[in-house]
């Protein structure tokens, strides 16, 4: 994905080194685009895998000691998040839907405090609505290389998917649909709230592949092979892919993000057609979606 002399945005907040303790408390759902895969396929904390990057490198304002390879990917995050705001406040401005109120990054290691509770890496990147904040432990990407076998480099189109996923939830929060579908999750039992949660995480993925489309259309920053290596991403991380790797067979019930064959179908249909008018996931059927 070529976004070279392109802006960094000034929404970002470099938490990094200021870590807060281990205890795992965020509230609501989230956009935690690998939520139970931890456990699934490292059987322990994730924490304590995404610690292990280290080596010589740069000091940040937070007195982190960063690789030459993390701040290359903080560059790239801020990068993507500066792309996410472009876009989304011209495509609010065409479907008048008003003025767009971008969210800010949090870049962060190991633990950090949430207006929605504690937030931990093991959980994967995340969206707290109660700040509009998406969180990011940027050593995740590298989890995503190595246990995922996630293809592409640090400036790939499936990285910068994984942001504008979780971008797609605070779409959903500006739209209503995501505290909508909470207290519709809080009210039922846990298996119709999995779908609830399946149906929120698709319309990010369908949110990510619409910004991917204007992406594409203002920059032409996108490759066929930058596009491929999204949809892999996106094949990765269903949740039928996930449980038959971590145990040998898928258990529906217990879905939270949607099938391989569900995450790729709704990022692509926001990449070919970028009309936000299809974010149609809630007014499915099982059998459609």
């Amino acid at each position: 994905m070529r976004l070279e002399g392109r802006r960094e945005s000034e929404n970002v907040e470099d938490r990094r080194g200021m870590g807060t303790g281990t205890k795992i408390g965020l509230g609501g759902i989230g956009g935690l685009i690998i939520a139970g895969l931890i456990t699934l396929l490292m059987g322990g904390n994730l924490g304590d895998v995404l610690q292990q990057a280290g080596g010589m490198g740069i000091q940040t304002e937070n007195g982190h000691e960063a690789t030459a390879e993390e701040e290359e990917l903080a560059v790239f995050a801020s990068q993507v998040i500066a792309s996410t705001e472009d876009i989304w406040a011209q495509i609010f401005k065409e479907y008048g839907i008003g003025q767009y109120p971008a969210p800010t990054l949090v870049l962060y290691t190991g633990a950090t405090q949430t207006a929605c509770g504690q937030g931990q890496a093991a959980m994967g990147p995340f969206y707290c609505s109660g700040d509009q904040k998406v969180y990011l432990d940027l050593a995740f990407f590298q989890t995503m290389d190595r246990q995922l076998g996630v293809k592409g480099d640090n400036s790939s189109l499936a990285k910068a998917y994984v942001i504008a996923h979780e971008v797609g939830h605070h779409i959903e929060y500006l739209m209503g649909t995501l505290d909508q579908a909470h207290r519709k999750m809080q009210a039922t039992n846990q298996t119709n709230a999995n779908k609830y949660s399946v149906r929120l995480e698709l319309m990010a993925d369908f949110y990510a592949g619409v910004w991917a489309h204007y992406e594409n259309r203002y920059f032409n920053s996108i490759s066929d092979r930058d596009l491929q290596e999204a949809i892999d991403c996106a094949q990765k991380i269903g949740d039928d892919y996930l449980q038959k790797r971590a145990q040998g067979y898928a258990q529906p019930e217990s879905f939270t993000h949607g099938t391989s064959a569900q995450r790729m179908k709704w990022f692509k249909l926001g990449y070919q057609t970028g009309d936000v008018r299809r974010a149609t996931t809630f007014q499915e059927s099982d059998a459609t979606l």
